[in-house]
């Protein structure tokens, strides 16, 4: 992982999801702001997916378990896309409080990457 990349995404999937809690609470069915910020919090996911892979070629290994990093990994990637169909299918005030809940959720497993990622084993 790069750090400055995962300070990105971490701050991203807050503010995403802080966004979709309280516009969903405040009684605001998903819209174009919710469900693109869940977007960019994917998009961002699926970037860390391209840089996990090629990070150990250029020397950067991860001092953890690979195996509970990229579960980690593909589970955060999946929340997002969850929560998305979810706010589709149901479009209610509560949907969207589910876009949120998923981007805080998405920030703690970022932050629990970067914890294997870099502080194991040391």
């Amino acid at each position: 992982m790069i750090e400055w990349f995962m300070w990105l995404q971490l701050a991203v999937a807050t503010v995403a999801g802080l966004l979709g809690v309280a516009l969903g609470l405040a009684g605001r069915k998903p819209n174009d702001l919710t469900m693109g910020a869940t977007a960019l919090v994917e998009l961002l996911l699926i970037v860390q997916l391209v840089v996990a892979i090629v990070a150990p070629l250029t020397g950067n290994n991860a001092t953890g378990s690979l195996l509970e990093f990229y579960t980690y990994l593909i589970s955060a990637i999946l929340v997002p896309v969850g929560a998305a169909v979810w706010a589709l299918i149901e479009r209610s005030r509560w949907s969207t409080v589910i876009l949120g809940v998923a981007g805080l959720g998405v920030a703690v497993m970022i932050y629990r990457m970067w914890q294997i990622w870099t502080v194991q084993g040391l």
